[in-house]
């Protein structure tokens, strides 16, 4: 705050007793998501349209007469250009409802604007957000300097292009045009340098044109219609704001903070269920767990949290109890040997190279009574797709399915590409896809993203693996599926690559995999799927209650503004 405001308003203590349902309702808006955001906004917008503070008859009211002088001192000055001498100000005061005191005028009659230097010589254009004022940036006292016009005094500089489109911060002292930036220097008799900070600082000032690279139209933006309250008011205004938005920067640390703080206790808590070593201390740490639902439970990111503890619980072996009567599946994985030397017999797989055995110590974690380790391939035939691109047809051919085909858990056909039957016919030979099979991203952004195949219809499939079964009876596509959500974020750590990053067949097929008793991996499977409903209904309750939530914040800014 300058000297001038600082005599004028020595102190904004008085503000405290002032309690609109904005302030009172702080924590209710700040709750929603992007909450505290649309608090700053609305803080902002209520500022320059005279509903922050109340208006004090004794304030001296802005009048049209003096910044006319002004302009025209600023004329005779050469600080201003002549050409602006024809131009008259503007009462327009009869096309706005005025709080007392306050004068309606034209943008250009307050503001002048100058265009920064294409030519950027040296120094930081903006600090990143957070560092600087309101919509997040300051000058930070950073120096640039151009050959382009100069002006002793404060200025508001402003993002003219990209994503940081019309977010200000003051300059002070000596200042010069910037690349990319417009500079609009307030005529500080009648408009406080922190004042014009909140309004050019508004969301609704500014009109802006362009789509990805959005630019800010100012001469356009400058012919609309700008209050300005008396100068004391400003004063209060801008004391006012400051004191909001540092409540706003509270909540947001609170917010942080209690983030990072729910975040180690579920993680703690959660550990337990992962850390147990029988279903029955599970179910003990369990309960401990459960008695705190209410507090641990809500947030989505929570809940997906407790599926994933949930599906690395099954897994392990720690969600269903074992049954010695199980055949064991040491016993199941010979079949499944003796039925991979049939098919092999039979021309219908190859015979793949030996598969090194899973050491004790190269074990991811201790199996239950049963459970045998087996390499993906050992219980498993897993291929990949063509990595070939084959010539397109327009009509009459055979899908051609990508990851980028891949959404929800399903397979989006609508926008695959076709390729004809003589090309699909060769792929086959090496991929031929079948109702169960399970297809697992391999390449790209979305590695590990996986679909259960759900449909007979015939397609060809590119860089995705494909993992088909020795026996459906012996290792149940379910429980494949739900294995495979547990190693994404591992597959994913192994990619290699630069841009377009990948994982190899001989990873996937490498994978230890547990091998449950057919009966158990049913049992596993039953149980999973409950409890992923249960998931289901948990998120959607959250996502009610923060739909209500929502609901009451808007309507009170609605009141509000």
């Amino acid at each position: 705050m300058n000297a001038l405001l600082e005599a004028r308003e020595p102190s904004a203590r008085y503000l405290e007793a002032v309690e609109p349902a904005l302030v009172r309702q702080f924590d209710l808006v700040a709750g929603v998501p992007g909450g505290v955001a649309q608090l700053r906004e609305l803080i902002l917008s209520l500022a320059v349209r005279g509903k922050l503070v109340p208006q004090d008859p004794s304030d001296d009211p802005t009048r049209l007469d003096v910044v006319a002088e002004q302009v025209f001192r600023l004329i005779q000055e050469g600080k201003v250009p002549r050409s602006r001498a024809s131009e008259l100000l503007e009462n327009r005061s009869n096309e706005t409802e005025l709080p007392v005191g306050w004068a309606a005028v034209r943008g250009s009659d307050v503001f002048i604007p100058r265009s920064g230097n294409s030519k950027l010589i040296k120094g930081k254009l903006f600090p990143e957000p957070g560092e600087g004022l309101y919509a997040g940036y300051s000058a930070s006292g950073q120096d640039v300097w151009l050959s382009s016009f100069e002006y002793d005094g404060t200025a508001v500089i402003l993002s003219a292009v990209g994503a940081r489109c019309g977010k200000a911060f003051l300059a002070r002292d000596k200042w010069s045009a910037i690349a990319n930036t417009h500079i609009v220097w307030p005529i500080e008799a009648t408009v406080s340098a922190e004042y014009a900070m909140l309004l050019l600082n508004d969301e609704n000032f500014w009109i802006r044109s362009g789509g990805a690279q959005p630019f800010l139209k100012v001469t356009e933006t400058l012919q609309r219609t700008v209050l300005i309250p008396p100068f004391e008011e400003q004063a209060r205004i801008v004391a006012r704001v400051d004191e909001l938005m540092r409540l706003c920067d509270a909540l947001e640390a609170e917010g942080r903070l209690e983030a990072q703080q729910h975040a180690r206790l579920l993680g703690v808590l959660l550990g337990t269920l992962t850390d147990s070593s029988t279903p029955e201390e599970l179910a003990a740490n369990w309960q401990r767990v459960a008695a705190h639902f209410d507090l641990l439970l809500d947030r989505p990111e929570a809940v997906d949290a407790l599926e994933q503890t949930i599906l690395q619980s099954a897994v392990r072996g720690l969600l269903v109890r074992q049954d010695p009567g199980d055949e064991p599946a040491s016993v199941l994985l010979q079949k499944i040997r003796t039925e991979r030397d049939r098919l092999i017999s039979e021309g219908k797989i190859k015979r793949d190279k030996p598969l090194s055995p899973i050491a004790d110590e190269d074990a991811p974690f201790d199996l239950p009574q049963g459970w045998e380790w087996v390499r993906m391939q050992g219980a498993f035939d897993v291929r990949d797709g063509t990595h070939d691109t084959p010539k397109y047809v327009e009509r009459d051919g055979v899908p051609l399915i990508t990851s980028r085909n891949f959404e929800a858990g399903r397979i989006c056909f609508e926008d695959a590409k076709l390729i004809s039957q003589a090309d699909h016919e060769l792929i086959m030979r090496r991929s031929r896809v079948e109702r169960y099979d399970i297809l697992y991203s391999m390449i790209g952004g979305n590695i590990g993203n996986q679909v259960l195949v759900d449909t007979d219809r015939e397609f060809s499939i590119k860089n995705v693996a494909l993992f088909k079964y020795v026996s459906r009876s012996y290792t149940l596509p379910l429980y494949l599926n739900l294995f495979l959500e547990t190693v994404t974020l591992s597959t994913q750590s192994q990619a290699v690559g630069g841009a377009q990053p990948f994982v190899s067949l001989s990873l996937l097929r490498n994978i230890p995999f547990p091998l449950p008793p057919v009966a158990e991996q049913a049992r596993i499977v039953t149980r999973v799927t409950d409890l992923r409903r249960l998931c289901a209904d948990l998120r959607q309750r959250l996502t009610a209650s923060q739909t209500t939530q929502s609901y009451l914040a808007e309507a009170l800014v609605d009141e509000v503004a």
